[in-house]
């Protein structure tokens, strides 16, 4: 995705939110590096294209690291392109089946409110932060 990314990148997610420039590239960063290891598996799938725009449904396997449990979210991406980079990036994917998923019974109780989004971004955005500070300090 890196090598995809145009500099002026702007990524859109249900667990991130809208992120920016080297915030959505280090996104792609943190995730590889913490699913480094493990049973992680992408499987993509209906890939179409145009100069201008495309589109993609990918399947994401992996072990949700809070809770241990067992995760196969199904995402669907869209694509705008400029200078043949990908300038705009939205991930859609149903926040409530990946919350039941990763959470079980507070997932299921709580993973369609508007309090748990703001939440999850909340805390993905810090996890975010964490792994940048770090990365600064490595340079």
């Amino acid at each position: 995705m890196l090598e995809c990314y145009h500099d002026n990148i702007t990524f859109e997610d249900p667990a991130f939110g809208v992120l920016h420039g080297e915030d959505a590239k280090n996104m792609w960063r943190m995730l590889c590096q913490t699913q480094r290891g493990k049973e992680f598996k992408v499987i993509t799938s209906n890939i179409e294209y145009t100069p201008e725009a495309g589109k993609a449904r990918w399947e994401a396997f992996y072990t949700f690291s809070k809770t241990g449990r067992k995760v196969h979210n199904v995402i669907h991406a869209t694509f705008k392109l400029k200078d043949g980079k990908i300038i705009n990036h939205e991930d859609r994917f149903n926040l409530y089946k990946w919350s039941k998923q990763t959470m079980g019974l507070k997932g299921i109780l709580m993973g369609w409110t508007p309090f748990f989004r703001k939440k999850l971004n909340n805390q993905t955005r810090f996890l975010l932060s964490e792994f940048q500070k770090k990365q600064i300090k490595n340079v």
